[in-house]
């Protein structure tokens, strides 16, 4: 009987509709044990009769796409497709296919969040209180500020959107700028150089790529402001980590709050012990009600492609 393999633990859990939605077509539903499942846990599940691959951040490399004869279709539970080989894929004519708009609530919501408690110093207050202080703790106002977008797609609109409910100046920067939507929301377009120089918080939306690696780096950070602070819910990929600890260290920028970063967990990271660093565990997506969407999104187009159809989330 053809399966679809789902890799990441997140997927169904807080509805049982997606899965119907798979067995109803005819697939028999297999699942790695581990949470966090690595290249061999997914290994260990693949056999012939997988056509369909459910997966979350955990690695689809080229070993587990060729050791799947029958694989078909690789959804990403999610938009970022960074941990899948886009180019095994198209050699063997598997579709790669993501959960676009499912999510952008969610992440557009944690990073306002982000925004709040990097500024407001929200989780060293929380934590000296707990351990029996009454600090006096100052933090920076957001009412006001000037928010520079880099990256103005479905979650940087969402983030300008709720931006507007503080009051926000609102720059941004992207290759293909929406002008209609930003003339509609009092968006001004800027170059990068320009959000850097003049944001008091920079928010980062660009996809993870050759074109976006390390794309805020020692020389980007060295032009924002001694006051301002950088929000990354994207791929940690896009900012320099070495960079950024520097700047985070020696005050070249006032702080950060990262969601996301270039080795998954951080075990050890240096970020993890800097007081004006605010550090989540890429939870952006992590709503109940967005991994409801993602889930029935994403089983309703594997079924599609295993139809012969081509959705319109087609990346390869």
């Amino acid at each position: 009987m053809n399966n679809v393999l789902i890799t990441t633990p997140t997927f169904a859990k807080y509805s049982p509709v997606a899965l119907q939605l798979l067995r109803d077509g005819g697939l028999e539903i297999v699942r790695t044990q581990p949470l966090t499942a690595q290249e061999a846990d997914v290994l260990q599940c693949i056999n012939a009769d997988t056509v369909a691959i459910i997966a979350g951040l955990e690695p689809i490399t080229r070993a587990v796409i060729t050791s799947a004869p029958s694989l078909r279709v690789i959804a990403k539970h999610g938009i970022g497709v960074d941990n899948i080989d886009l180019n095994t894929a198209k050699e063997r004519g598997i579709r790669v296919i993501n959960s676009p708009g499912t999510n952008t609530d969610a992440v557009a919501d944690l990073v306002i969040a982000l925004m709040l408690c990097v500024a407001r110093r929200v989780p060293d207050a929380s934590a000296r209180l707990r351990s029996g202080e009454w600090p006096r703790v100052i933090g920076r106002s957001v009412w006001g500020a000037v928010l520079g977008i880099v990256g103005l797609g479905m979650i940087g609109k969402a983030v300008a959107r709720r931006a507007r409910g503080f009051n926000m100046t609102l720059l941004s920067y992207d290759p293909y700028f929406d002008r209609e939507f930003a003339q509609a929301n009092n968006i001004r377009q800027a170059t990068l150089d320009e959000i850097l120089m003049q944001a008091d918080f920079v928010t980062l939306h660009m996809p993870y790529s050759e074109s976006t690696k390390n794309l805020i780096g020692e020389k980007e950070l060295k032009m924002m402001k001694p006051s301002a602070f950088l929000i990354n819910a994207a791929r940690g990929g896009v900012v320099d980590e070495c960079a950024l600890l520097q700047a985070l260290s020696d005050k070249t920028i006032a702080g950060a709050a990262l969601d996301v970063f270039s080795k998954e967990p951080p075990t050890g990271s240096p970020f993890l012990i800097l007081p004006n660093v605010v550090a989540t565990p890429h939870m952006g997506a992590y709503t109940e009600e967005a991994l409801q969407l993602t889930s029935e999104f994403a089983a309703k187009m594997v079924l599609e492609v295993l139809a012969g159809k081509k959705p319109f989330c087609t990346i390869v």
